[in-house]
């Protein structure tokens, strides 16, 4: 049985009260915590440690979820930039991911992992709509299983509307969906797990919402898709349906605590009570929302309702990182300038968002998302020594609005170690990065696009 201390650190819970500890410790056994606490571990303890990692003028919190990416984009950022979604759409994504093999998406997932960890995040939903060639989704699987990260990879589906080389037939979306499940959900002691993902409302038909939606219950997962993110993609449900994005999902019978609910912009009271009373957990992109222009949702007041939410990059397509502490920094501030309201969101609101808000839309509340005996030990240190964030007077504050990527030191997901110091412990990041480019290029080759 393997053991890390983690001692000498702020830490941040993120409990039920929210609990700090100015200076305490974590003690990992295997992939769980075991012990949380204030002061310093007896001494027992600190002998019979296997590791122990000193984590002086340091904050120790949970494992950030990201919510909602598309690692595939990792190879698309600043293609179009100042464009609004569907123009977007159009000149930047589908030209070039209709041409994405099973080489090129893997090599994209393994670049976004490693950009997730960077960032903080030791969970990533991936929402993942190229299925240019049969393998495509199996590659993407392989890099978060070789790389370490924990792992959703929620399945994007459109069978009609969309661009035709990326849009599906009912049938194949349902083969698709079963393989899958069956050959890569629960692998890796519980790290990947999958789900289904209707991409947009505009793409997705009544019939086949329904039959993805029996697989979800039979399964029990989670059900992941954008919504309201626009007002032009609400005018277009309107005119088709006859209802609003959350008022079409309800109608269906599919608006439960299985769905996560992307973006979630543009939402009317009544869609807000109904995101409510169904237990669905609302996944916000604020830098994806502020870079689109789509606007920005009403998180405070889904906060005050107590709906659960998220926090996500979204693609790198439209971000054009996937830095969840650039995320918790804007979250906060966009709240505060959208309200007016200087108090619209703290920093233990923000954190929490991210953690415990992440842990819903994972479907995993009771293993990740908390420093707390029995749960996963999914940890993250960040380094409070910087001159962006000293003196530190309380750790949330200097996480949230002082500090970046670069601050994150320590990555540590089921247990093992995958950033220390700063530096990858079994990646070579520089190979990586390297074949990353390659790859790229040839993708963009392929495509005939130049840049």
């Amino acid at each position: 049985m393997a053991t890390t201390l983690i001692e000498n650190g702020t830490i941040l819970t993120v409990d039920d009260f929210n609990t700090v500890h100015k200076s305490g410790y974590v003690l990992v056994e295997d992939d769980h915590i075991v012990k949380v606490g204030e002061g310093d571990a007896d001494e027992r303890t600190r002998d019979e440690a296997s590791k122990i990692i000193d984590a002086s003028l340091m904050a120790v919190m949970p494992g950030m979820i990201n919510a909602h990416t598309h690692l595939f984009q990792s190879f698309l950022r600043g293609l179009a930039d100042d464009k609004p979604l569907l123009k977007w759409l159009e000149t930047a994504i589908w030209p070039v991911a209709k041409s994405m093999d099973s080489g090129n998406a893997g090599m994209a997932a393994r670049l976004g992992i490693l950009e997730n960890i960077r960032g903080g995040a030791t969970s990533v939903i991936d929402h993942q709509y190229i299925h240019t060639e049969p393998g495509v989704d199996d590659a993407v699987f392989s890099a978060a299983e070789d790389l370490g990260i924990r792992f959703r990879h929620a399945y994007g589906w459109a069978d009609m509307n969309y661009h035709p080389t990326l849009q599906l037939t009912g049938d194949y979306i349902i083969s698709e969906l079963e393989r899958l499940y069956h050959g890569w959900h629960g692998k890796a002691n519980g790290r990947l797990t999958f789900e289904p993902a209707p991409l947009i409302p505009w793409g997705c038909s009544d019939e086949t919402m329904l039959k993805t939606w029996e697989l979800v219950k039979a399964w029990k997962v989670g059900n992941h898709i954008h919504v309201a993110e626009t007002r032009e993609e609400i005018e277009m449900n309107l005119k088709d349906r006859g209802n609003r994005h959350i008022e079409w999902l309800d109608s269906l019978g599919v608006l439960g605590p299985e769905m996560q609910l992307v973006h979630s912009v543009w939402l009317e009271d009544n869609e807000l009570e109904l995101v409510k009373k169904s237990g669905a957990t609302v996944v916000h992109c604020p830098v994806s929302n502020m870079y689109l222009a789509s606007g920005a949702a009403r998180i405070p007041e889904m906060k005050d309702l107590g709906i659960h939410i998220a926090l996500a990059t979204d693609g790198p397509g439209s971000n054009n990182n996937q830095d969840m502490m650039e995320t918790l920094k804007t979250t906060a501030l966009l709240a505060k300038l959208s309200t007016l309201n200087a108090m619209a969101l703290l920093p233990k609101d923000v954190i929490r968002f991210a953690c415990r808000g992440g842990s819903h839309a994972f479907g995993q509340p009771q293993a990740i998302g908390s420093l707390e005996v029995g749960k996963k030990a999914d940890i993250v240190l960040i380094d409070l020594d910087s001159p962006f964030a000293m003196p530190v007077h309380h750790a949330d504050s200097a996480i949230v609005y002082n500090l970046g990527s670069a601050s994150v030191d320590t990555v540590m997901v089921d247990g093992r170690i995958l950033l220390e110091k700063k530096e990858f412990t079994d990646i070579d990041e520089e190979k990586l990065l390297s074949d990353a480019r390659q790859s790229c290029s040839e993708l963009f080759r392929r495509a005939g696009v130049a840049v």
